[in-house]
């Protein structure tokens, strides 16, 4: 399952993450990743989830994000949720690729059980037609 919260830059979207991802963690029986541009919200989050710094990996296009993902989901069986924060930056999302990484993201989640959560920086009228369906958040 892919789950999108949605919204113009600084309208507290991280917040509404971080919340979420804090309360699942609380249930949780699998493993939970959180990728971010930074470790800045290293202390926000509860200390059974594993932060990623995306950019510490020198991922230059969206093909090696989807790459870096399927590794991530490949070395975790146990893998439950990946949380994604500043998710144009970090998989290098354009107009020309954001439905292709959404597929390939949706096919991932349905082949390997494992729900996405993104924050995204676009309202929800700005998105495809196709990605809207997602939006579980709108700010």
């Amino acid at each position: 399952m892919i789950r999108i919260i949605s919204g113009e830059k600084g309208k507290g979207k991280t917040k509404i993450l971080i919340e979420q991802v804090n309360t699942e963690a609380k249930a949780a029986h699998g493993s939970i990743v959180y990728l971010d541009k930074s470790n800045k919200h290293m202390y926000e989050l509860s200390n059974k989830i594993r932060l990623v710094n995306v950019l510490d990996y020198y991922i230059e296009n969206h093909n090696e994000f989807l790459g870096f993902i399927s590794g991530v989901i490949s070395c975790d069986h146990d893998l439950q949720s990946v949380y994604l924060d500043s998710f144009l930056k970090i998989a290098y999302i354009n107009n020309d690729n954001l439905i292709e990484v959404m597929n390939k993201l949706d096919k991932l989640s349905s082949h390997f059980n494992v729900d996405f959560v993104i924050s995204l920086s676009m309202n929800k009228d700005q998105l495809p037609e196709s990605i809207q369906k997602y939006v579980a958040v709108s700010l």
